[in-house]
This record gives C-alpha cells, sequence and structure tokens, in this order.
C-alpha cells in the first residue's frame, strides 16, 4: 500500500451549515452566519413534532428515577422478563409495520 503526499489530496469542502448563503454577511470569525432566505418553506415531520412534544410533557420523575435507583441498590428491584419480552415483540412489529406500508 502506497501513501502519498498530502499536498495533493482535495481541499475539504465545508459542511452544509457552514457554507455561505448568497448575500449572506460573514460573522466575523471568517465563516459565513447562518442567513434566513424569506419564502422559504420549512416543513417539520410528524415524527420531530411527538418528539418535540414529548420533550415538552415534562415527563421526567426524579421521585421516580430515585426510587427505582434506590430499590435497585438495596436489590430489591424485581424485573419481568415477561413484560420486557412482550414490549419488544410490540416494538418489533411497530418497526416493521412502518417498514412495509
Amino acid at each position: 500500500m502506497k501513501i502519498g503526499p498530502l499536498d495533493k489530496t482535495p481541499p475539504v469542502q465545508p459542511a452544509v451549515t457552514e457554507r455561505k448563503a448568497p448575500g449572506a454577511a460573514s460573522n466575523g470569525n471568517g465563516s459565513a452566519g447562518v442567513a434566513a432566505v424569506k419564502g422559504t418553506p420549512v416543513a417539520i415531520s410528524a415524527e420531530a413534532s411527538a418528539l418535540a412534544r414529548a420533550a415538552d410533557d415534562g415527563g421526567f420523575d426524579a421521585a421516580k428515577v430515585e426510587r427505582i435507583s434506590q430499590a435497585i441498590k438495596d436489590g430489591s428491584y424485581r424485573i419481568d422478563p415477561e413484560a420486557i419480552a412482550d414490549k419488544l415483540i410490540a416494538n418489533a412489529r411497530e418497526l416493521l409495520e412502518r417498514t412495509y406500508r
């Protein structure tokens, strides 16, 4: 295997978010800022909307986490393998339904 000199490699293109939009001003550090273009349509998928709603629902229960953590430390946390298996199967079915629609 032969490795050539590094100076012959093609230049690296900036990531899409780093590319300067037409008419965009520089932010002073040599990279282009994000430019909003009026009239550009933006669509959010149903999955992204569901994730945003789930994040806003305040579903984190610190007290529950502490109870479970303490039960694990005490050795009293009970694992239900049948419930885990049922949820794994339901999840697999849901993924398969999405794949074949």
